[in-house]
């Protein structure tokens, strides 16, 4: 913005400095030293005048700028002043215009996000994929036919989460696609149990006899785990792999894993003292806590002991947990 007052301040200083002159005629210093001090004021305020005006690529540091202004006026006589003047209002007002580039924005394209990269699956986000009613029936029936790749523990919950929707060839899909994860633990389960009869004159300790049994404490497990067993076949599971958990733990007591999985068929059975128990011996025996404290959270969640929720939760979360534990850490440890 002009600041009035220092331009009529400069050209005052400016007329008064030759005003000077022409009145001392006579060649003195004085009259010299008159005119230049002057000057000089005027040529200041003249680039004091004019430094708003300067584009900003130009105007730093601002103490050079207007030194620059101010010595372009004072060094040239009578020219300076006024060149300094004509030369700002000629850069003003025929500045050369601004070039227009030819794509001022740039339109993305509309994001899609159930597009991905042929030939390369990855199960992330699949959950929401297949939920998506939007999403054509065709491309969700694709996606679950590539769950035949992806681990079983995996796969199993996202099917079920199809068992609800809308489109019945979808859901035909995927009962069978269960019913064929069902059948597979159940041929296994077969298997080990014709090897174990087998093994009937071996002793408890053998090795192989040990080996058979924990496989198929982890094969009835799986079936609950997954979700395959529901109702009365679910209670039978988990009284098998109870029973072959025990079986094991009877020759290797220290094992803490086998004490986690008793704890929560325990806990799986509403048996809350055994479980704490085998969850408190789990790590006792030195499996990490980072395993156990979201099941010794979740007991005493169904008890409605909160604090002691809240506790062990805030213990969880000083250890590298799974990112969808996360948000849970944060509310109960918030909380407190």
């Amino acid at each position: 913005m002009l600041n009035l007052k220092l331009g009529l301040s400069a050209l005052l200083l400016e007329g008064g400095a030759w005003s000077v002159a022409v009145l001392w005629r006579e060649h003195s210093d004085a009259a010299l030293a008159s005119y230049l001090v002057m000057h000089l004021a005027a040529s200041v305020l003249l680039a004091l005048l004019l430094f708003p005006f300067l584009p900003r690529r130009i105007a730093h540091p601002r103490w050079a700028a207007v030194l620059l202004i101010a010595a372009c006026s004072y060094t040239i006589p009578v020219a300076g002043f006024a060149g300094v003047l004509v030369a700002f209002v000629v850069l003003r007002v025929y500045r050369a215009k601004k070039v227009r580039d030819d794509f001022e924005t740039l339109l993305l394209p509309e994001f899609d996000q159930h597009q991905r990269v042929p030939r390369v699956f990855r199960h992330t986000g699949m959950r929401s994929f297949l939920s998506n009613s939007g999403i054509p029936v065709q491309s969700r029936m694709g996606a679950m036919s590539a769950l035949r790749y992806v681990p079983e523990r995996t796969a199993s919950p996202l099917l079920r989460t199809v068992l609800e929707d809308s489109s019945e060839d979808l859901r035909l899909l995927a009962y069978g696609m269960l019913d064929n994860l069902e059948k597979r633990i159940n041929h296994s389960i077969a298997q080990e149990s014709d090897a174990l009869r087998a093994m009937h004159l071996y002793d408890a300790h053998d090795p192989r006899v040990l080996e058979c049994v924990r496989r198929l404490s982890d094969l009835y497990w799986e079936l609950v785990y997954q979700e395959l067993a529901q109702g009365d076949l679910r209670d039978y599971a988990m009284q098998q792999s109870l029973k072959y958990c025990d079986r094991v733990l009877e020759v290797e007591t220290d094992d803490g894993a086998m004490h986690l999985r008793r704890g929560r068929l325990l806990h799986g059975q509403k048996d809350v003292e055994g479980a704490a128990r085998e969850y408190a011996r789990a790590i006792e025996l030195g499996l990490p806590a980072a395993r156990v404290l979201p099941y010794q959270a979740q007991l005493h969640f169904e008890l409605e002991q909160h604090a002691q929720v809240r506790a062990l939760l805030g213990e969880l979360g000083r250890w590298a947990v799974l990112a969808r534990l996360r948000p849970i850490i944060d509310l109960w440890t918030r909380a407190s």
